[in-house]
């Protein structure tokens, strides 16, 4: 194949890749509008539903509007939802009694005439479970019987075919996100929250605090002020982070002996001095309610290997080291 005939296959692949993500994104524009327009009554009224019940969400669909929803019940109930994914089809056979009078039922179709969708839609009815509908068709047998009816913009797949679910897939997801985004900031859920539900690999360690992990008691190498740089040392040594920390007579932090102190003070008789003499008097400090992440942040930012973590009234009550940070996986 000459280079000629290799760049036209290069421009229509292109082409069609930028043609797909500029029709998607206008679909995402449309459906932005429409919280300006029919939608956001509705889309409160959804959020004010499921905050109101004492069960879950339950969501569901089939096919491409399935997928979308089982991504949406585990985004809700890893953000303080309570929610899982029954499939419209299962429903037929036997998980229709998953479904409790206490909870709200989310279901997604774009044309809203699944015939598997029929039997949830039936079951919602008969025992007065609210039912909220994701759907491009007003009047289809989904959004006639729905409580509550988010209608998205109806706007064009990216299949040129007009066929497979591209656009309107997308749309499902961005409106099911918003959901779950409503829902949490309407509850107030905290990144402390989120950690409870994401223990687990790199997401689970940037959500712990400096509390969770630091060293505190006899562990946090301290000592008071005038005590001497020898003594120091000693302490220093003993605990293994590298520095120590200088308290007044009143417990509050005034300072830091780093091991990088120590080495600028070598010229002089450290034997003499006492710690006053060669301390940093505005040491790096954390608070123990601070994420991980930002402690590392100011770890790299001030080149340095430990934070003395205070109270509110500037104590000391633990030390974070970077091999902590290390250990979780932050770092």
């Amino acid at each position: 194949m000459n280079k000629t005939a290799i760049n036209v296959i290069e421009d229509s692949v292109l082409g069609s890749a930028k043609r797909t993500v500029r029709t998607e994104r206008q679909a995402l524009e449309a459906l932005e509008r429409a919280f300006e327009d029919g939608l956001a009554a509705p889309f409160t009224r959804a959020v004010e539903t499921i905050n109101g019940i004492a069960g879950r969400v339950i969501v569901t669909g089939v096919g491409k509007s399935g997928h979308i929803g089982v991504k949406i019940a585990a985004t809700l109930a890893s953000t303080g939802t309570q929610a899982f994914f029954v499939h419209a089809a299962e429903a037929n056979h036997g998980d229709l009694g998953m479904i409790s009078t206490t909870d709200v039922v989310l279901a997604f179709s774009k044309g809203g005439e699944s015939a598997e969708i029929r039997s949830i839609v039936a079951y919602t009815r008969r025992f007065s479970i609210p039912l909220i509908a994701v759907t491009c068709s007003e009047k289809s047998s989904l959004a006639t019987a729905a409580d509550i009816i988010l209608l998205m913009p109806n706007e064009a797949e990216a299949c040129p075919h007009g066929l497979a679910p591209t656009t309107s897939t997308l749309m499902q997801l961005a409106l099911g996100d918003a959901l779950a985004i409503a829902l949490l900031e309407a509850r107030g859920f905290s990144a402390r929250d989120f950690h409870v539900f994401h223990p687990g690999g790199k997401l689970g360690a940037s959500l712990s605090h400096v509390a969770d992990i630091m060293h505190t008691g006899d562990r946090v190498p301290l000592v008071r002020r005038g005590t001497s740089v020898p003594e120091a040392i000693s302490t220093l040594s003993r605990k293994h982070f590298g520095c120590v920390g200088i308290m007044e007579d009143d417990g509050r932090l005034c300072g830091i002996v780093t091991e990088g102190d120590l080495a600028r003070n070598l010229t002089r008789n450290l034997s003499e001095l006492l710690v006053d003499d060669i301390m940093t008097r505005t040491p790096k400090t954390v608070k123990p309610t601070v994420l991980a992440t930002a402690a590392l942040a100011k770890l790299n930012q001030h080149s340095i290997g430990a934070l003395i973590v205070i109270d509110d009234e500037n104590r000391p009550i633990g030390l974070v080291h970077f091999h902590d940070l290390l250990r979780i996986g932050v770092a």
